[in-house]
């Protein structure tokens, strides 16, 4: 019996390993191709702050959402995008995130 589950451990632990892999590499496209989106659909957004709105943005998506953001990075952004980019700022904890990140990012000018 333990002959056998020791594999199997050995198996999930891999399956895991890949996954966090595979999120990580989607959300960081997702954070590649931000800046851009916000830039165009979000103009009222100051440049400065471009980099808390995109963690807060990856940061608070879900899986399908990061997989969207993620695709546009190469297909480009478009109004899709910026949908995606609404329905997660439109969230509690997208707001708290930017509420906490925002000030620090200002007081750096």
């Amino acid at each position: 019996m333990i002959r056998l589950l020791l594999p199997a451990l050995l198996l999930l632990a891999a399956c895991a390993d890949v996954q966090r892999a595979t999120d990580t590499a989607g959300r960081n496209a997702a954070k590649s191709i931000l800046p851009e989106a916000l830039a165009v659909y979000f103009p009222q957004v100051p440049k400065q702050l471009f980099q808390p709105f995109t963690n807060c943005i990856v940061d608070n998506a879900d899986a399908s959402e990061v997989q969207s953001l993620a695709a546009d990075a190469i297909t480009g952004v478009d109004e899709g995008t910026a949908a995606t980019i609404r329905a997660v700022l439109s969230r509690p904890g997208t707001q708290q995130c930017l509420t906490a990140a925002a000030p620090a990012a200002l007081q750096t000018l």
